[in-house]
């Protein structure tokens, strides 16, 4: 395993992952055999921590047809919805989030998550439903998780994915 060592006047030894590489910052008066065993006695964690990393990457990727493709579902799907449940938003908007999946405000307005794109068709259609159901319920009452299951009998396993 590839990694450089940082040497300078600290206490303990750390490991660190930064943009892909695994860097060693050591004591000045550690040896290089000692370093090398514990790189070795960390290599499950180094290459999770870099798998990790990996992964983020590749869901900050979304292309403008991605972004388009997301716009086409979540359209569809909130008209779909919509018209099940009859209630409509008054704005939808795609932006990225840190915090949620979706939201809903209680001036019917929807926001749904960019990173959506990333997603399978399926989950992007649970998560418009979830919001479409908060314009009936501002909360996750039984009512509105049945007016969920009556509209998506699968949402569970839909909603344990999108968890992962």
């Amino acid at each position: 395993m590839e990694y450089s060592v940082i040497r300078s006047n600290i206490k303990n030894i750390y490991i660190q992952i930064k943009e892909g590489k695994v860097i060693v910052k050591a004591p000045k008066r550690i040896s290089e055999k000692y370093i090398e065993e514990l790189v070795k006695k960390k290599e499950k964690w180094i290459l999770k921590k870099l798998e990790e990393e990996n992964n983020k990457e590749e869901e900050k990727i979304i292309t403008h047809e991605d972004l388009t493709q997301l716009k086409n579902i979540v359209s569809q799907s909130a008209q779909k919805y919509s018209k099940n449940i009859g209630e409509y938003p008054k704005k939808i908007t795609i932006k990225d989030m840190n915090y949620a999946w979706g939201s809903c405000t209680g001036k019917r307005n929807i926001a749904i998550n960019m990173k959506l794109a990333n997603k399978r068709k399926e989950i992007i259609e649970y998560v418009v439903l979830h919001e479409i159901c908060h314009l009936k319920y501002m909360n996750h009452s039984k009512e509105f998780w049945e007016l969920v299951e009556d509209n998506m009998k699968n949402y569970k396993e839909l909603r344990k994915e999108l968890k992962k």
